[in-house]
């Protein structure tokens, strides 16, 4: 973060109120995180959930920051004692109206990804891409939320030329939210299925919400969509902006070929990469390279920087102990992203071992797809199953009834490990997968 702002001026980005002796001293830098602050940083007070930051702001005086953004009325002791102090309406939508003024203060040029599946692969690879031509910055980790995408904005340096975001969402309005912030000159939407449907209640609002990104596209900007996603082909008539498409489809602006490697045709030029990748992937793939196509970037930067792109950690992870491949991919487990795992789990080496934990934020659709697992997993003919969690036992029930199939379910999955270590010591290949707060990784440190 290298913020180079005014006191005072901070206070007018943000319709505050400065009280204090220096309004020209200068704010480089400031945490939302009190356990963190170093003397010279500001404290941006959040108010989360559960807790009321607020009630840290003596502390953070102790601590040495200079600044206390927070909450008109909240301040008044900070004020005694002498510091300096921005009073705002609301400090989240506060961060926000600063991000914005970040972001529209520098010439830079951001994409902004969402989508069901593939968000954070798209992101790497875009940023690979985008990096071969320029300075690219980009959101770290899962700062993809109504405080994490203004943060990340906030890390926009002066000599950055692209910016890569991903937005995720659980609910109707969250993309509205975030987008209108990072005010995209392209738009990426990877795909729509069902995820966090507890929040959503339907695929037709999983639709309504990823595609509120188009509101805050720029005006001369581009929006790149796979086509071969049954939801998003409606954008062919429902939008009449300026888009590339992308997928195996015929008709796709960047059309994928099949092939061991990654190829696709745009515009009667071929552009060919020496990665060996997944067909999810190489839809992925095809959003960043589309997405780059949108930035203006030439063929050989697009080739070029795509090959520097390594995978992201526990997103189908392979690790070799002793004879067996393990094939972790817990950082996230719904409909879609499951039957792709278990798809590619059947083209590797034989015996197969599925140990799978609960397909999360489900609501009222939990037993309906925890059972098509199930008919998944027979249709795949694997025949030795362990699962776990609340949810699974959906999967279980259909799965106990398959003549020739090993299943075996806990709450916990620490009760089933003895039996996992012996039969993950005959060689073949196991997919550990789940939601990632089942930490389902554990289960590999421990065989």
């Amino acid at each position: 973060m290298h913020l180079n702002i005014t006191y005072a001026a901070l206070a007018k980005a943000v319709d505050g109120q400065f009280y204090g002796n220096n309004p020209s001293a200068i704010l480089d830098k400031f945490t939302i995180d009190s356990r963190s602050i170093t003397p010279g940083i500001g404290f941006w007070v959040i108010k989360g959930q559960n807790h009321d930051a607020h009630t840290f702001v003596p502390q953070a005086i102790k601590s040495g920051a200079y600044l206390i953004i927070g909450e008109t009325g909240r301040l008044e002791e900070a004020k005694a004692a002498g510091a300096n102090v921005i009073e705002v309406a609301d400090t989240l939508k506060a961060l926000q109206a600063f991000a914005v003024y970040h972001r529209l203060k520098h010439n830079i040029k951001i994409a902004a990804i969402t989508g069901s599946n593939g968000k954070s692969t798209t992101k790497q690879m875009l940023l690979s891409i985008a990096s071969a031509a320029g300075k690219t910055c980009a959101n770290s980790g899962n700062f993809n939320n109504q405080i994490g995408v203004p943060l990340s904005l906030l890390e926009i340096l002066p000599e950055d030329i692209y910016g890569i975001f991903e937005l995720g969402a659980s609910h109707k309005g969250d993309i509205d939210e975030t987008a209108s912030i990072a005010r995209p000159d392209v738009a990426v939407l990877t795909n729509v299925s069902a995820a966090h449907l507890a929040f959503f209640g339907d695929l037709e609002t999983v639709y309504q919400t990823k595609t509120e990104i188009i509101k805050s596209l720029n005006t001369a900007g581009t929006l790149v969509y796979n086509i071969d996603d049954a939801m998003l082909r409606r954008l062919k008539t429902e939008y009449s902006g300026k888009a590339i498409t992308f997928g195996f489809s015929q008709d796709a602006d960047v059309r994928i070929e099949e092939g061991e490697d990654f190829s696709f045709v745009y515009k009667g030029a071929r552009f060919y990469v020496p990665l060996k990748l997944e067909r999810h992937n190489k839809l992925n793939a095809a959003a960043a390279c589309a997405a780059g196509i949108a930035f203006g970037l030439f063929k050989d930067q697009i080739e070029r920087g795509l090959q520097t792109y390594t995978p992201m950690p526990l997103r189908l992870e392979e690790h070799l102990k002793g004879q067996t491949t393990f094939v972790l991919d817990c950082y996230n487990a719904n409909p879609a992203s499951m039957n792709n795992a278990l798809d590619i789990l059947v083209k590797k080496p034989a015996p197969h071992i599925v140990v799978l934990g609960d397909m999360r934020e489900l609501g009222k659709y939990s037993r309906h797809y925890h059972e098509e697992l199930a008919r998944k997993i027979i249709s795949c003919n694997i025949k030795t199953v362990f699962l776990a969690g609340e949810e699974m036992k959906y999967a279980y029930d259909i799965l106990a009834k398959e003549s020739g199939v090993m299943v075996k379910y806990c709450l916990n999955w620490r009760d089933f490990m003895p039996l996992l270590r012996q039969e993950t010591q005959k060689g073949g290949t196991v997919l550990i997968k789940a939601s990632r707060a089942l930490n389902f990784e554990n289960i590999f440190k421990e065989i």
